[in-house]
C-alpha cells in the first residue's frame, strides 16, 4: 500500500536532511530519534522519510514514541505502523495520528493494544 496516495491524512515526507533542518539536530541525533522510536520512517520510495505530521512545533510529537512501541510490540513493521497511524481507524473515526495530535494518546494506545 502506498500511504502517500491512499492516506486520508495529508502529509509531506521528510528525508534526513529535512529533519536535521526542522529539528535543529545533527544527522546522528536524528538517526537516534528514529532508532529510539521517537520518530518512525519508511524507505518505500528510496531514501528513509518520516511523515511531517509526526513533527509538532519543531519536535517529534511527544506521544508518538509510546504508540510506536506498542505497535512494534504487537509485531507491526515500520511501514505497517505508519499506515495504521495515518489511515482512519474505524473505532476512532479518524486517523490515530489526528487523535495523538489532539492529546488523546490513551485512546489511541488502548485501541492499538486490541489489534491482532
Amino acid at each position: 500500500m502506498n500511504a502517500e496516495s491512499t492516506s486520508p491524512v495529508e502529509t509531506d515526507w521528510l528525508a534526513i536532511p529535512d529533519l536535521v533542518e526542522i529539528l535543529g539536530e545533527s544527522v546522528g541525533r536524528v538517526r537516534r530519534l528514529i532508532d529510539e522510536n521517537f520518530l518512525i520512517g519508511s524507505r518505500r520510495h528510496g531514501a528513509l522519510k518520516v511523515p511531517s505530521v509526526f513533527i509538532v512545533d519543531g519536535e517529534p510529537l511527544s506521544s508518538l514514541r509510546g504508540t510506536i512501541i506498542v505497535l512494534k510490540d504487537l509485531g507491526f513493521s515500520d511501514d505497517e505502523t505508519i499506515d495504521w497511524l495515518l489511515n482512519v481507524e474505524p473505532l476512532m473515526g479518524q486517523a490515530p495520528i489526528a487523535s495523538l495530535r489532539a492529546g488523546r494518546k490513551s485512546e489511541v494506545r488502548r485501541i492499538a493494544r486490541t489489534l491482532i
